[in-house]
């Protein structure tokens, strides 16, 4: 089951809020539940939210036509409520500005949908070209750990960071994978530890504290995680807690590479200074699963990301090149040998 798909006038969804419990397939017939789909982490993952971003667009284009209402009116209504649902995901507003480029160029509502699915497809070649490039970059490492999720339930069929590892894993089984729980809402406990156990590979989940310790003690070879937005100076934008694995990374001398495809990166943000920081409810950071831990009167912050500067970035691998994050301007001259390989610690 594909994490996103269109179905006979529908958006299909995985729930990944009911994971790891239950697999649960939602059909999404108007844009505004979309959008709640979307809020809420029902669908989540840069390159899956891409792919939102164009189906939710087709599925717009859909509905007009069915209804005989205003097709520009009501694209342009979809358009803005998908590309503020997350605001720090560039992949969201990114999938949007793909189908209104098409109609800009003339396409009607069937041809919408078949630029949506279009993106849908190349997302899952992407994903696999990307794999195979940090792969080859990461070759040797037996222990790697990631923060949250970027696996196939991030995006169409075929994940990013978790393409990595899996190809690693393919190459030569891997001793351990760990996976940090990324609190508040436990995306790497519930979703990569399940994708994981669903291939095969190795793992423990771990706190996300434990992490620097870890590497420090060697128990660590390699860094690898996926990006919601990278700027044009190459800083990063991920869960929030990532920059805290790439400075222990720095300091452990060990690989820190962030996967994720072209689409992800926006050379309109020129540093991660830009980039908005998505808040969610405060709630989440006072509570686990569900029941309130935090003192009463406490109050809580939580930014759903936060930057991991350039200069901490070993490699940013996407489908179509190697980029050194450490001296980064992201042109397309800025390339490194996708086989060179890194040296990976003990």
């Amino acid at each position: 089951m594909r994490t996103i798909d269109w179905a006979d006038g529908t958006v299909r969804i995985i729930d990944q809020t009911r994971l790891p419990a239950e697999l649960v397939g939602i059909d999404v017939g108007e844009v505004d539940e979309l959008v709640v789909h979307i809020r809420s982490l029902a669908v989540r993952g840069a390159p899956a939210l891409g792919v939102a971003g164009a189906l939710g667009m087709a599925l717009a284009a859909y509905r007009s036509a069915e209804s005989g209402g205003d097709l520009d009116a009501d694209l342009a209504v979809a358009a803005d409520k998908l590309s503020q649902a997350r605001p720090t995901a560039v992949n969201l507003s990114w999938g949007v500005e793909q189908l209104r480029a098409a109609r800009a160029a003339g396409a009607g509502a069937e041809q919408l949908l078949a630029a949506a699915l279009a993106i849908r497809d190349a997302d899952i070649e992407i994903n696999q070209a990307l794999s195979d490039r940090g792969a080859q970059l990461l070759a040797g490492s037996r222990r790697v750990l990631t923060h949250c999720n970027a696996g196939a339930l991030a995006c169409v069929e075929f994940g990013t960071a978790l393409g990595v590892i899996e190809r690693l894993h393919a190459a030569a089984p891997l001793e351990m994978v760990y996976v940090c729980e990324t609190r508040p809402l436990l995306q790497g406990s519930r979703l990569t530890a399940w994708e994981l156990g669903q291939r095969g590979i190795p793992h423990r989940i771990i706190a996300d504290s434990a992490a620097a310790g870890l590497m420090l003690g060697g128990q660590v070879q390699a860094v690898v995680v996926g990006a919601d937005r990278i700027a044009a100076n190459g800083d990063v934008a991920n869960k929030v807690g990532t920059v805290s694995h790439a400075l222990a990374a720095s300091y452990a001398g060990l690989p820190f590479v962030v996967a994720a495809p072209e689409s992800t990166i926006d050379p309109g943000t020129e540093s991660g200074a830009e980039i908005s920081i998505e808040l969610r409810d405060a709630e989440e950071v006072l509570a686990l699963a569900g029941r309130r831990v935090a003192a009463p009167g406490s109050s809580g912050w939580n930014p759903a990301f936060d930057v991991t500067p350039a200069a901490l970035v070993t490699a940013i691998v996407t489908e179509r090149r190697t980029i050194d994050g450490r001296a980064c301007e992201l042109r397309p001259e800025v390339v490194l040998a996708g086989d060179a390989g890194l040296a990976t610690a003990g």
